[in-house]
């Protein structure tokens, strides 16, 4: 500890009164010190206060070497890597933004937040990305950066950020298609990507991603033999709720007051028939978005339709298991309706009114155009 308080004593004197030419040689023999030997935290710490001193005073190609010789040392400095990770020019920060893994998530954020897209670029390039930088890269970044964010399979998406890249994605083909291609991206993100997206990228969404397609094929025409043989079209009550229901819609009384009532009474045939009205939807879909535990495509519909948290809350109640609900699963749904946009769900909406013509030939689509006809 001693030998090495000494050295580096001696070695900031010498950068006190000598040259450049000396300082550079000087900095370098810290350096060589710092990455061949073995020291005590507060050793490395000494060393960065030398090198930090002499860093400040060289050129830009010495800093960039500077900076690869520190992404390299896996006991660097701190308060080097911070001072380098700042520096305004991009070949010196870079390489220390894009590969040090002891840049912690705080000092991630401060870069991210208060430089520029370069810096950005560095960072959506690291191999590993938490949540809450990507929150930062998604909302500053230009489309280099968030493409580059959506291309690293290391990046980690909250929800907010992907409903923010949904949007960025909206005519940028090639975001589309990158965000589209994440195995980590959900069924809803990855159906609003699918009705935004241009028919090239929809093509090839659906060419990479077969079993994300044939989820969400399966969510707007499949119906279980359980349902059918519950709410099945031989039903005598069906009929009746269907001419009833008919009549309100067409003297124009069918709104979410209608809707709420009918859940709340539990009048399954009334709501299902109900929304497929509203919402030009079969009732096969309208059936499977109410009974599938996930709730996902419920909630996208009672957003497209306007409908309020209380009355989506009702339907959430009528389609569940003897209608019961966890108190962590309602709040957990509420925030999932509270982030979701109209305009998004729409999309979404004529997505899948878009597919319900390919179902027409389906007996189990039956009812659903039966009703359409009325």
């Amino acid at each position: 500890m001693n030998e090495a308080k000494s050295l580096l004593q001696d070695l900031d004197d010498a950068i006190a009164r000598g040259t450049d030419e000396s300082r550079a040689r000087a900095l370098w023999h810290a350096t060589d010190l710092l990455i061949t030997g073995r020291y005590s935290t507060d050793e490395i710490s000494m060393f960065g206060e030398v090198i930090g001193k002499l860093a400040d005073e060289i050129e830009v190609a010495a800093r960039a070497q500077l900076s690869d010789l520190m992404v390299a040392c896996d006991h660097a400095p701190l308060n080097v890597l911070h001072q380098l990770a700042f520096d305004d020019e991009i070949a010196v920060a870079g390489p220390v933004l894009r590969q040090s893994d002891r840049l912690d998530e705080k000092t991630l954020i401060e870069n991210a937040l208060s430089k520029g897209q370069d810096h950005l670029l560095a960072i959506s390039q690291r191999k590993s990305i938490g949540e809450a930088v990507t929150d930062v890269l998604v909302k500053r970044g230009n489309q280099e950066v968030v493409t580059s964010v959506a291309r690293n399979e290391g990046a980690r998406f909250s929800g907010s950020s992907l409903l923010h890249m949904v949007r960025r994605a909206d005519g940028d083909s090639i975001l589309a298609e990158q965000l589209g291609l994440r195995k980590d991206v959900p069924r809803h993100i990855f159906q609003q990507l699918i009705a935004k997206a241009s028919e090239d990228v929809r093509h090839r969404l659906e060419s990479e991603r077969p079993e994300m397609m044939s989820q969400i094929q399966s969510s707007v025409t499949d119906v279980t033999g359980d349902l059918q043989s519950k709410f099945g079209p031989s039903s005598r009550t069906y009929f009746v709720a269907k001419r009833v229901v008919t009549t309100q819609h067409r003297h124009g009384n069918l709104n979410q007051d209608s809707i709420s009532n009918y859940a709340r009474q539990h009048r399954f045939d009334e709501v299902q028939i109900g929304l497929s009205l509203l919402s030009a939807l079969p009732v096969d879909v309208i059936e499977r978005a109410l009974m599938d535990r996930n709730r996902e495509m419920l909630l996208v519909l009672c957003k497209a339709l306007n409908f309020s948290w209380e009355t989506t809350m009702s339907l959430l109640f009528l389609g569940a298991k003897d209608h019961l609900i966890t108190g962590r699963d309602l709040k957990d749904n509420e925030r999932d309706f509270g982030r979701l946009k109209i305009e998004t769900s729409r999309s979404i909406l004529k997505f899948y009114q878009s597919r319900k013509n390919s179902t027409a030939a389906d007996p189990a689509a039956g009812r659903g155009a039966e009703l359409q006809m009325h």
